[in-house]
């Protein structure tokens, strides 16, 4: 496999309390991730699902190996409400996931 065709699959993961805050968001990620495939073929999402234990949307995504996910994180942080990023990094048993959360009050 050519170096270019390094694909990675993430996770990314809209938190229970943030769609409950704004239940427009998860249209609007939908949205945001199929206008990024069509600048990015080499990005898909191969699949979206509401997680049951935690409440969570999750979307399963093929990222090129040269893609930077803070690229496209910086770009949706301007479509979408406020958020706190939490960065999980992948285990031998799991993928890497980002996490869009409220962000925490202010004290």
């Amino acid at each position: 496999m050519a170096p270019h065709d390094n694909v990675t699959v993430i996770e990314l993961r809209l938190s229970y309390r943030y769609v409950k805050a704004h239940p427009w968001v998860v249209m609007a990620v939908n949205g945001f991730l199929s206008a990024y495939f069509m600048e990015q073929p080499s990005f898909r999402v191969q699949r979206h699902f509401d997680e049951l234990e935690s409440g969570m949307h999750v979307w399963l995504c093929e990222v090129p190996g040269t893609m930077k996910m803070e690229r496209l994180l910086k770009r949706l942080k301007a479509d979408i409400p406020a958020f706190q990023l939490t960065t999980t990094p992948s285990t031998t048993d799991t993928c890497p996931q980002y996490l869009i959360d409220n962000p925490d009050p202010v004290v």
